[in-house]
């Protein structure tokens, strides 16, 4: 006999079955009493994904091709040309259920795209249109004890619009007529989605209850005395169900984690109160006081501190009847148009952040969305060293899992309404002016939106669209819902003027809707791009480095989008094109440049060219002329390092004096895209990545390619002192003919702050090509606290002098070992050049670095940022740590040699994983996916060493293997 159903809720994310609604001949009454699907030969029946659309089933079935592969796209029927009817779907799953006599059920869809009729056990509800709302069904008296039938018929968005023979952003715009995702008809980055995202894209579950539910709690922290006082708000609506009054005991409860997964209680709060039958009401928690609480942090700036926050209601006579919980952080978001560069200026705890993120559109064009992906997706963005992260107007409002890891990485996230410029009146041709036809499902779908992320830490600012505002009614009562609390207000408007005693005013602020978080009606106004809405954000195509550095190069303070390349790896092409698509573009020769022309295939999949003929020569070119695709893609990846590492530290070295800040569009694509992603829809990072994660650090040392001066930036509320900068020029012989030491330095907080100018291009007889190594460090103990390197031509030249510098043989010796946990690898790498002894009056050659918070993999509330020093004290605390997180388990130390008898820099290495197994088939790819390292595509001068830590999940049945690659390392070199 089954037992009574616990109280909480049980996902249905499995056992689903789908099929095409033109292919089911029983009503769904029938399904779900005397006709239940069922898989087999005969059936139309097929394994659902769920959450997911209905192409991704049709892939998993293998029905249709995945679209994303080549040109398969083209042989997907559009819904503009099959009809709605054909992309209409039926899904049907069972579940196991037994209530008690006073239990309550509901069947929860978290998505549903665009409408949908629900059947359980031969009883039929609506779901109602729009894609971003929430559907709660009280099913109480319709669930059976054992075994439920459950089918739901999803229909696709009413207006789908077709694809005109020109693409176009966002097709014939007809889209934005429902409150739905935009970019499905296809953008300049984006293929159409045939399907329009039609499906069951979001979470399913059954939530049991007690006589009494608790609904969208609301949590709010005020901040008085410098953060030493803190007060923590909580509001949360009660709906009783049952026919008589409820007596509850309603109970918040609020924990930190300690060491070691020790719960301390830091508060415990029971508030007694009766909820009429068959009632609803709000009930406003007394506040709870705090002091000095630990502070949630941005990447970059600390660490991000979070405690769980349990609300519970126990009914008299019943018991527990229901249970919500959240992870929540202390912070104080803050911003206002700044004077000095009109840019919008954001503050956190009251310190100044400068942005640096990148724009998201979403993970999976098919909307196959999970945890796993977006604990990657995430942490990839922490890695960069971003700390905001864009989630543009045409495409989601972010799932709490993609805000959970936000919150647990420290990313800031810019959250849009579902506005575009293109497809709201700014388009071409103009179409809906008035946005979509129903302003109140938009508007609901919007209010829902904010109940259902409001208490993720990271959320920082709501915007009305992307390029447009809503339309004026919709975009009023957007400022009037999530209007300020006078206290945020006034905080956040940059008064400096409190609301010291909350209780004066009227509300409090866990009363709102938000509440605490700045309104902007779009994405160009306000303090982004010109501010007053005009097309001022861009460019997005290939620069000259050097102009990044420039005073002309853009003019406004904040930059929400600059956009540029985005080439993956060889064996991304090979994993997702035919043959006949790995051909390289042709160069075609215009005037005194080279115009490059794709293939039909990479053409199709957007790639943008790494030339502007009479303003940028081609920066693959620079190298010389490709042989083929492996040749054509190393030098795309040298090119993308350059390219995202001068624009970040261009922008950097205008930080508050030009800029405050810059998103990056954009960080990756849903599909296998060929422009704007830093890594690849199979989720191997391009050498932009660690471009960006170089120019990005917290403190960084740089070269300003415009003027040739070091720079140091310090991004952090702490002065640095007792530093001092290297600077040395390495030769393609292998000497190094320039070295400097700027001793005795200090840096302020939040400045960039030019040291010196580099002399080496200046002096006689400089080399065509060299390569200038920068290190920031400690005096004191020689800690590195930021490494740059970088590979230069003088002015007019290019790097083709590299191109012999490939038969190069400078020897490498590589060390690593293995740590285990599951199936759960990380890989302790050091990797030497023994070319040559590293030069008498170089301390810094073993490139110890200051530890970083946030490396590698772990859970980062039990890692401790380590203090700086190199004595053994704290290397084996760091392994202690380690050891903590990773069973004793470990192949032991293993030492990999390349020989070689050339001296030189060891130019361009990089590392990749692959597995082996038994039944590989010949051409398939044996990369494992993804793969966490702390820096790849590095150089190495003579004597230096660098460690480099790798973390990845093995699959079942499989032995890695790392190997290592470079500009001057053919093919794979096996290091463990």
């Amino acid at each position: 006999m089954a037992a009574v159903a616990a109280i909480g809720k049980t996902k249905l994310h499995s056992g689903w079955l789908g099929t095409r609604d033109r292919d089911v001949t029983v009503t769904g009454v029938q399904l779900t009493t005397t006709h239940p699907p069922s898989l087999g030969p005969n059936s139309p029946w097929v394994e659902a994904v769920v959450p997911g659309t209905v192409l991704a089933t049709l892939v998993k079935s293998k029905e249709l091709r995945d679209p994303f592969y080549g040109m398969e796209n083209e042989s997907i029927i559009d819904i503009a040309d099959s009809g709605r009817q054909w992309y209409t779907f039926w899904y049907s799953t069972t579940f196991q259920c037994k209530l008690s006599g006073t239990q309550h059920l509901d069947l929860n869809f978290r998505g549903i795209n665009y409408y949908a009729e629900v059947y359980l056990n031969g009883h039929k509800k609506d779901i109602p249109r729009g894609m971003f709302q929430r559907h709660s069904l009280d099913v109480t008296d319709i669930v059976r004890d054992g075994e439920n039938l459950l089918a739901v018929v999803v229909y696709p968005p009413d207006h789908p619009g077709s694809i005109p023979p020109q693409g176009g952003q966002g097709g014939d715009h007809e889209i934005g007529k429902d409150v739905t995702t935009q970019y499905v008809q296809g953008w300049d980055w984006m293929c159409p989605i045939r399907d329009r995202n039609t499906g069951i894209w979001d979470e399913v579950s059954i939530y049991v209850t007690g006589p009494v539910k608790i609904l969208d709690p609301h949590l709010v922290s005020s901040f008085y005395d410098n953060y030493k006082r803190v007060y923590l708000h909580a509001t949360t609506e009660l709906e009783n169900r049952s026919t008589l009054v409820a007596e509850c005991s309603l109970n918040i409860q609020v924990t930190t984690e300690l060491e070691g997964n020790i719960c301390l209680v830091e508060h415990l709060q029971t508030q007694h109160l009766s909820i009429p039958a068959g009632s609803r009401v709000q009930y406003t928690f007394p506040e709870l006081f705090f002091y000095k609480p630990n502070l949630w942090w941005p990447n970059g700036m600390g660490k991000q501190a979070l405690y769980n926050v349990v609300i519970t209601v126990d009914v008299k006579g019943y018991g527990e009847s229901d249970l919500w919980s959240q992870l929540f952080g202390f912070r104080k978001i803050e911003s206002h148009i700044d004077d000095a560069t009109g840019g919008r200026l954001f503050k956190v705890n009251g310190q100044p952040i400068f942005i640096r993120g990148g724009n998201w559109i979403l993970s999976d064009g098919l909307l196959r969305l999970s945890e796993k992906r977006y604990k990657t997706d995430i942490k990839f963005h922490a890695d960069m060293n971003f700390n905001m992260i864009r989630c543009w107007g045409g495409g989601l409002a972010e799932r709490p899992e993609f805000y959970y890891y936000c919150d647990i990485y420290g990313l800031l996230v810019w959250q849009e309404f579902w506005i575009t410029g293109d497809v709201d009146g700014r388009g071409v041709p103009v179409s809906n002016p008035n946005g979509p036809l129903d302003h109140d499902l938009f508007l609901l779908c919007a209010r829902d939106t904010v109940k259902l992320l409001r208490n993720h830490t990271s959320l920082a600012l709501w915007v009305g669209g992307n390029e447009q505002i809503p339309p004026d009614d919709i975009n009023k009562a957007l400022k009037q819902d999530l209007r300020l609390h006078p206290h945020f207000e006034n905080s956040i408007n940059g008064s400096g003027e409190y609301v010291e005693n909350l209780k004066s005013v009227s509300k409090d602020p866990s009363q709102y809707l938000d509440g605490t978080r700045i309104y902007i009606q779009g994405s160009m106004w306000d303090g982004f791009a010109n501010g007053k809405g005009d097309y001022t954000d861009g460019p997005y195509e290939i620069q000259n480095p050097e102009d990044f550095f420039k005073d002309d190069f853009y003019k406004y303070g904040f930059n929400p989008e600059v956009g540029s390349v985005g080439m993956p790896v060889a064996a991304t092409i090979r994993a997702t094109m035919l043959p006949e698509a790995w051909q390289i573009p042709l160069f075609n020769k215009v005037s005194d440049d080279y115009e490059e022309v794709p293939n039909p295939v990479w053409e199709y999949h957007k790639y943008i060219p790494y030339s502007k003929p009479g303003k940028v020569h081609d920066q693959i070119l620079l190298y010389g002329f490709p042989k083929d695709l492996d040749d054509f893609c190393l030098q795309a990846q040298l090119a993308n390092y350059i390219q995202y590492r001068a624009l970040l530290e261009g922008w950097t070295s205008r930080m508050w004096s030009k800029y405050t800040g810059v998103l990056i569009w954009k960080t990756q694509n849903p599909w296998t895209g060929l422009r704007g992603q830093f890594y690849d829809h199979l989720l191997d990072q391009t050498a932009g990545f660690y471009g960006c994660r170089c120019a990005a650090e917290p403190i960084h040392v740089q070269l300003n390619l415009a003027t040739y001066s070091i720079e140091v930036v310090n991004t952090t509320s702490e002065e640095l002192s007792d530093i001092a900068i290297e600077a040395s020029v390495w030769d393609l012989d292998g000497t190094c003919p320039y070295y400097k030491v700027h001793e005795n330095l200090s840096m302020p907080p939040k400045r960039t702050v030019p040291v010196a100018e580099m002399k080496y291009p200046k002096s006689r007889n400089p080399k065509p090509v060299y390569f200038l190594l920068l290190k920031l460090y400690h005096k004191s103990n020689f800690r590195i606290i930021s490494r740059n390197f970088y590979w230069l031509h003088l002015s007019g030249g290019d790097y083709k002098l590299l191109e012999p510098y490939r038969k190069k043989r400078v020897p490498l010796k590589i060390k690593s070992e293995v740590f285990i946990k599951g199936t759960t690898y990380e890989m302790h790498m050091n990797v030497k050049n023994t070319s040559a002894k590293p030069p008498p009056k170089t301390l810094t050659y073993q490139n110890h670095f200051t530890p970083k918070l946030g490396d590698g993999d772990f859970d980062i509330h039990s890692v401790d940022p380590q203090p700086d020093g190199a004595d053994e004290k704290h290397e084996f605390g760091f392994l202690q740590k380690i050891y903590r997180h990773f069973a004793k388990e470990t192949d032991g130390l293993r030492v990999a040699e390349i020989n070689g008898s050339d001296v030189g820099v060891a130019f361009f290495l990089h590392f990749s994983v692959h597995g082996v197994k038994k039944d590989h088939k010949e051409g398939e790819d044996t990369r494992i996916l993804p793969v966490h390292y702390t820096d790849n595509y590095f150089s190495l001068v003579p004597g230096e060493s660098m460690p480099i830590k790798i973390t990845f999940e093995v699959p079942p049945g499989v032995t890695p293997r790392v190997t290592l690659q470079g500009w001057n390392y053919h093919g794979a070199h096996r290091v463990h």
